[in-house]
């Protein structure tokens, strides 16, 4: 029985440093706040898929939503540089 294996080196070859670079942690860091409240409202929404949703629930996912805009809001705002005349 022969054994099968691949002869010649990957197509892709890896880089030799597969650590994120200093901007791209930047960037995360800058959309956690947006992260973490959308996993919350996931979190809220994964409640309700085996059973109905009650006062509490509901009040729930309306805080998780709101939280999200708001997180998305400010990920804009920041985004966005403020004109000097506004200011």
């Amino acid at each position: 029985m022969k054994s099968i294996v691949a002869r010649h080196t990957g197509v892709t070859p890896l880089p030799v440093d597969l650590e994120p670079t200093d901007a791209e942690l930047d960037a995360i860091e800058a959309e956690m706040p947006l992260i973490s409240a959308e996993v919350e409202l996931l979190d809220a929404l994964i409640v309700l898929l085996d059973r109905s949703a009650s006062a509490f629930d509901s009040r729930r996912i309306r805080r998780a939503h709101r939280r999200v805009l708001a997180a998305r809001r400010d990920a804009a705002n920041k985004s966005c540089p403020v004109p000097p005349a506004v200011a």
